[in-house]
């Protein structure tokens, strides 16, 4: 007797998770690729319309097309950029019920020599954006008693060397949840954040393959060193970060507001002076 074919671990996760946005609409940052696509994936997979948005359309259209979303070409730094996105949202669907800010960007090097233009990009990005989100869809989720998920990172809890614009600005992302959570809790509104630690995505393989570089070594191999601490002694994919974030912005966190939740398979949690031992 054959058995039966193993099932895919990422479509279960889906298929466990019911309809949990049938009828609402989703703007997700940053869409096309990495942690915003498997959002989309993910929301669309539950019964949510998906607006993607990003500043590259072919990938952007990709997504779009596998989820029946739609694609919006944008900069996340841009006032009119985002006005026009609600807007399509909006026309197209005649309401908007949660916001996945995650574009964002990142710089290394050490604070004295980060070019102040580097330094500015990355705190625009990163953090001008989903100020901008949050500022142009303030009216609509309220009327429809929406919700923020704000992608942050580890780096928004800790800190690393040569890595300052970076985590500046994840720490004001978090910072920016906790405050538009109570700013706009009376409206009914939740705003929450996702902080990921190492995450498989087009940018982190980008960082790894740098590095492996470096140090003469294979680009799995560094991976394996990169996440040696980690009680789960592996990087997260990103539909594990999608599962989080679909939490977040679902009814199943009504009563979950200002919160940032770490998805970084336990690394926050290690000792760092402990693992001399």
């Amino acid at each position: 007797m054959t058995p039966d074919p193993i099932p895919d671990p990422e479509l279960a996760i889906i298929a466990d998770a019911g309809r949990r946005f049938e009828g609402r609409t989703a703007i997700v940052t940053g869409g096309g690729t990495g942690i915003g696509a498997a959002t989309a994936r993910r929301l669309a997979g539950e019964g949510a319309t998906v607006v993607v948005t990003g500043r590259r359309e072919a990938p952007l259209q990709r997504v779009a097309d596998e989820v029946g979303g739609i694609a919006v070409v944008a900069d996340v730094t841009d006032v009119a950029a985002w006005e026009r996105v609600v807007d399509v949202a909006t026309d197209r669907t005649g309401r908007l019920d949660i916001l996945v800010a995650n574009a964002g960007t990142e710089a290394f090097g050490p604070i004295e020599t980060t070019d102040p233009a580097t330094w500015r990009r990355v705190q625009q990005v990163n953090v001008d954006g989903a100020f901008l989100g949050l500022r142009a869809t303030a009216g609509t989720l309220a009327a429809v008693g929406g919700n923020v998920v704000l992608v942050a990172s580890v780096a928004g809890l800790s800190a690393a060397g040569d890595y300052a614009a970076y985590v500046t600005s994840k720490h004001a992302v978090v910072g920016l949840a906790r405050a538009a959570a109570v700013e706009w809790g009376p409206a009914g509104v939740r705003v929450n954040a996702i902080a990921p630690g190492w995450t498989r995505t087009e940018m982190s393989d980008r960082e790894a393959a740098d590095l492996a570089e470096s140090h003469g070594q294979s680009v799995e191999d560094q991976w394996v060193d990169m996440t040696q601490f980690l009680p789960l002694r592996r990087a997260a994919e990103a539909e594990e970060v999608a599962a989080a974030i679909a939490f977040l912005a679902s009814d199943d966190a009504s009563f979950v507001t200002g919160h940032t939740l770490v998805v970084d398979g336990g690394g926050l949690h290690v000792d760092v002076g402990g693992l001399a031992f």
